[in-house]
């Protein structure tokens, strides 16, 4: 499970209307009859439009500065492994983010007319997608830039050809072109994988966009607070402030895994990325003593991700990792983290 928060902004100030960012979540919908458009849901309600959750995003902003965030975008995107374990149901989807949403209230340390931040005082809209396209962070893009970029040479050259302002043999570049097209090293249904084409197999994630303020428009609940868990004195009383991602982040991993009896592996696991963030040499270390069939498996999400796994054969004792291997794995994981192919 990887998961993001990130606070909307346009240009030098933050968005001061939802309309774009809802916009932006309905292009799955385009084209679309209605029976088969995926519709907004909060924690009570699954039939949900577009323009409501604007009005009820943009309505929810009191006193709010143009320096500060209106709402914030959660996602949720569960790897392909966790979807097949749901079947990829959207279903089960929304149940998970409504469980998850509880979580999300929970890691406030914050109170409302004296009792602890609750799923009732947190504003959202969710909505599930099930298509993802493959971007520049994803392997097979990075790997396939090369022929790309020859490939875009190439069809510049047989232009210039064709407008008059160089000469040369136009056949012989198009079969050129086609070579290359064929020779690049990812491919799906016959063509080169390039930016923006959608990726195969599950990709169901989803986008949930939250409001600053809570229900009753009267307090700011941000999850991007710099405070953890602090008080503060404030008119002569404490005030409790802050938010904990860590915990958020740990607890909706928890939840999922006890919603669908999921069996998360090591380095599915969010202790696994702040491991590997802080200390790779242990993360590294930790691994090649998982129990066999649990290592087997981590090797296996790991080589998925485009990690040279022999690397694990240094020997570990005294955590005797050479700084290349390091660097390599680390690169590799790197990538798979910011692409989400593996749920760390």
């Amino acid at each position: 499970m990887y998961i993001t928060i990130t606070a909307q902004r346009l240009s030098g100030n933050y968005a001061q209307s939802a309309t774009a960012f809802v916009d932006y979540l309905e292009k799955e919908n385009e084209g679309k009859p209605m029976p088969e458009m995926e519709p907004f849901f909060n924690q009570h309600d699954d039939e949900i439009s577009a323009e409501e959750v604007i009005k009820e995003i943009d309505n929810n902003t009191a006193k709010l500065k143009k320096t500060e965030p209106k709402f914030y975008s959660i996602t949720l995107n569960p790897s392909q492994r966790e979807l097949k374990a749901i079947e990829d149901s959207p279903e089960a989807l929304k149940q998970y983010t409504r469980e998850a949403m509880k979580v999300y209230a929970k890691a406030f340390n914050r109170e409302i007319d004296g009792k602890p931040v609750g799923i009732s005082d947190i504003k959202y809209y969710a909505k599930v997608e099930r298509q993802r396209t493959f971007t520049e962070t994803d392997k097979e893009i990075r790997e396939n830039q090369p022929y790309a970029t020859k490939i875009l040479e190439l069809k510049q050259q047989v232009r210039r050809i064709e407008q008059g302002e160089t000469s040369g043999n136009i056949k012989k570049l198009q079969k050129d072109i086609a070579h290359l097209e064929r020779e690049a090293p990812h491919q799906l249904n016959g063509k080169r994988i390039v930016r923006n084409m959608i990726k195969p197999g599950y990709q169901s994630h989803i986008h949930i966009i939250v409001s600053r303020k809570d229900t009753s428009n009267r307090y700011s609940l941000s999850p991007g607070s710099k405070y953890k868990a602090s008080e503060v004195e404030m008119n002569g009383k404490m005030i409790k402030r802050g938010f904990d991602r860590d915990a958020f982040y740990k607890n909706a991993e928890k939840t999922f895994d006890s919603l669908f009896k999921y069996k998360r592996n090591y380095v599915e696991s969010y202790t696994a990325r702040k491991t590997f963030l802080k200390d790779p040499r242990l993360y590294f270390s930790i691994i090649t003593k998982l129990p066999a069939n649990e290592r087997a498996l981590a090797f296996k999400l790991l080589q998925k991700t485009g990690v040279n796994t022999t690397l694990f054969n240094i020997p570990t004792n005294k955590l005797q990792l050479t700084m290349k291997a390091i660097n390599t794995l680390k690169k590799g994981l790197g990538k798979a983290m910011e692409s989400g192919t593996i749920g760390i």
